[in-house]
């Protein structure tokens, strides 16, 4: 019972020296990789960078506690890390107090979601994503993780549009005339190199190599070039205006965000006090009159920050300090600095006095040294309920994910996968580390991996890869300033592209037409719908719930006949004769209210087409279940095939339909007679009532060869 409730006890069974070397290892080589890979999918999730080392420590950590794989490696995801970037752009800006927030929120709300699923036992919902789904899904996810990172690669900023595809479309054309140079040789950089090191020196962590290298060289050449600048240096009037006005919004918007906060704890007191209603009806409305005027006043600050963000400038020396003129405005008498300058926009005020102007690259910059402060989570209902459709699918894609690396594992390592446990596990994972400042993450598959191949045998190398993550907290965060983002978001790029999976098309289109057409519907429509990934994966399970039902609402029924290999086999499907005078029809499917009538219509074509048709044998090996709507469908049938003057008989009926058959007394209308325990039974007889003793024909029919040799009945039949 302990080891059910804590499945980590099971580590420390026959646990030795040998085991605790393997863990080290293990646990060393996935550090190594989870720092810049975590790094670079935070700013992936719009958290900043250090908030990816934060969700490496405590989720991991808990997660090999209560899951039920030893080498399952948790942490942040690429999929994961878009997904919390969608879910949150609606409600705040990235990157700002309220974003990370509610970006802890979120953890948390998918924590809950995933906890309560493994407590009732609802592992078996993962049923509910279809794998023609989640390929379109995750293979277009793949593509707008990578592309979402081009404005990154070149240097310049966009504005978001309505849809992804506008926002790359305005990326490319600004990055036409606008790229920064240092940046995209950065890039460049660090993609080949990367490439080379994985290719030539694959036992090293060729991406933490590449961000030490890049890091170095960013160091040496002065990568980042930011200035602090007056606002009486610009000399571009339009500039200066958006300036004053952005600082004059948000101090508006923070002097009304507070008074909100203040209304919301006087309105709190006064219900727990049994204030007036009326009283508090009306605080509450002036509250939601505050609510609407700070979402208004959020917009606003939204759009001027967009339009400060996009403005380049061009700097000239005077008098010792930079002057900055509008991009392409600079006096022809004067010459520039060969540099593109941009303000330094932050969720805060500019501060006039005190303005960066960057005119280099931009680096991961001043990470907090020590553990995130351990608070709970500000739980707001209304925010976790609206939060909750996107918290249901990262839920189960990332589940989705967890269990495919789990049970890959688990076949070379012998080791039983409880799709309960790690939902657990994945639960409690999400919210402790909502207390430990942690947004959402899921089990990893390439971590996962990388894990097992260097020798993990227990959870202990999650503790291993959790300790080296506090030490780099403590020690080594000043090392990591230099790191340049474009280097981050070629590391993201060079990760998702294994998620593309082509073969998966390939393999759902030649499986069933209609899997692969699922599969590519999806794939396009999350593409052209994103940022709104929901629309993509909805389509993809309506879709399949749509074929699902229309395959239930019309079950396989073939007419069997004799094959070259004296088997019975589709007539249609490998083009055989049929017998004349029997129609053997087998059934593969349930027959309920939805496709109680198909055997009807089918057999009415099959009375049309056949003539000489004497009698129907269903066999009924394929039907595992029918409702009270398929019995009294089946009657109908019955009574109007006898009413022609036609046969039918039933076999290979399964003990419970037959016993759902007893009960509804429907075996006295069949007759005892006309049911067959077997289909071989059932030709056997129904030859020798249906064709005519001595008739020409009988040598002819294609079922002949298949009546047993020495039959005393085919013997009659000369």
């Amino acid at each position: 019972m302990l080891k059910k409730i804590f499945p980590f006890l099971n580590w420390f069974e026959n646990y030795n020296v040998k085991t605790l070397h393997y863990d080290l290892i293990s646990g060393i080589t996935v550090a190594l990789i989870v720092i810049p890979q975590s790094m670079a999918y935070a700013q992936l999730a719009g958290l900043p960078t250090y908030y990816g080392l934060y969700a490496s420590f405590l989720p991991t950590i808990f997660a090999s506690l209560f899951g039920s794989s030893n080498q399952l490696s948790t942490g942040p995801t690429a999929v994961v890390s878009l997904m919390t970037a969608v879910a949150l752009e609606p409600l705040a800006t990235a990157g700002s107090e309220a974003y990370i927030t509610y970006a802890i929120l979120l953890a948390f709300t998918v924590g809950a979601f995933r906890l309560s699923l493994g407590i009732l036992k609802l592992g078996l919902i993962i049923n509910f994503l279809p794998l023609t789904v989640v390929n379109g899904y995750t293979s277009a996810a793949a593509i707008i993780i990578a592309t979402s990172q081009l404005s990154r690669i070149f240097g310049v900023y966009v504005a978001s549009s309505h849809y992804h595809y506008q926002t790359v479309i305005n990326i490319i054309k600004t990055a036409i005339d606008y790229t920064h140079l240092p940046t995209l040789y950065m890039a460049i950089f660090s993609f080949i190199l990367m490439y080379i090191l994985k290719k030539y020196i694959p036992k090293m962590p060729f991406v933490l190599a590449a961000v030490v290298i890049t890091t170095l060289v960013s160091w040496a050449i002065g990568y980042e070039h930011n200035v602090k600048i007056n606002i009486n240096d610009i000399k571009y009037p339009a500039a200066v205006k958006m300036i004053k006005q952005f600082d004059k919004d948000m101090e508006l918007l923070q002097i009304n965000s507070s008074k909100r906060a203040t209304l919301k704890e006087k309105i709190d007191v006064m219900k727990s006090a049994d204030t007036n209603t009326i009283k508090i009806l009306d605080e509450e409305y002036y509250s939601s009159l505050l609510g609407i005027k700070i979402n208004e006043e959020k917009h606003e600050t939204h759009k001027l920050r967009d339009n400060l963000n996009s403005l380049k400038f061009q700097a000239i020396k005077s008098s010792g300090r930079l002057i900055f003129y509008k991009y392409g405005s600079v006096p022809e008498d004067l010459n520039d600095d060969g540099r593109i300058w941009r303000l330094k926009v932050r969720n805060a005020e500019l501060n006039i006095d005190n303005i960066i102007m960057m005119g280099g690259g931009i680096v991961v910059g001043d990470i907090p040294k020590g553990l995130p402060s351990f608070v709970m989570p500000e739980i707001d209902l209304n925010i976790c309920l609206r939060f909750l459709p996107m918290a249901a699918i990262i839920s189960l894609l990332g589940f989705m994910e967890t269990i495919s690396i789990g049970k890959s594992i688990a076949v070379k390592t012998g080791q039983k996968i409880d799709p309960n446990q790690e939902l657990i596990g994945q639960g409690i994972a999400n919210i402790v580390g909502a207390f430990g400042q942690c947004y959402p993450v899921s089990g990893s598959f390439s971590r996962s991996a990388v894990n097992f191949q260097s020798g993990g045998k227990t959870g202990i190398s999650s503790f291993v890869t959790s300790i080296i993550i506090v030490l780099v907290l403590f020690f080594f965060t000043p090392l990591l300033y230099y790191l340049p983002k474009a280097v981050l978001a070629s590391i993201i790029m060079m990760a998702v592209v294994g998620l593309i999976n082509i073969k998966g098309f390939i393999c759902a289109w030649q499986s069933r037409w209609y899997d692969g057409v699922i599969s590519v519907v999806t794939f396009i429509v999350t593409l052209a719908f994103a940022p709104h990934l929901e629309i993509g994966i909805a389509t993809g399970i309506v879709l399949s719930l749509i074929v699902y039902l229309y395959k239930s609402m019309r079950p396989r029924i073939v007419t069997l006949s004799m094959a070259p290999d004296f088997s019975l086999r589709s007539a249609k499907r490998f083009d055989l004769q049929e017998c004349g005078y029997i129609a053997a029809l087998r059934v593969e499917g349930s027959i309920f209210f939805a496709s109680s009538t198909y055997l009807d219509d089918v057999i009415d074509e099959t009375i049309r087409t056949k003539k000489k048709l004497r009698h129907f044998l269903i066999v009924c090996n394929g039907v595992n279940d029918m409702d009270y709507t398929g019995v009294c469908a089946l009657e109908q049938v019955i009574k109007k095939v006898r009413a022609r003057g036609l046969g039918i008989s039933f076999s290979g009926i399964n003990d419970k339909v037959l016993h759902l058959w007893k009960k509804t007394k429907i075996t006295d209308l069949i007759g005892k007679e006309n049911i067959y325990p077997t289909m071989i039974e059932a030709l056997e007889d129904l030859f020798y009532k249906t064709h005519e003793k001595g008739a020409t024909n009988v040598l002819a029919c294609p079922l002949m060869n298949y009546i047993p040799k020495g039959s005393k009945k085919i013997f009659e039949i000369n």
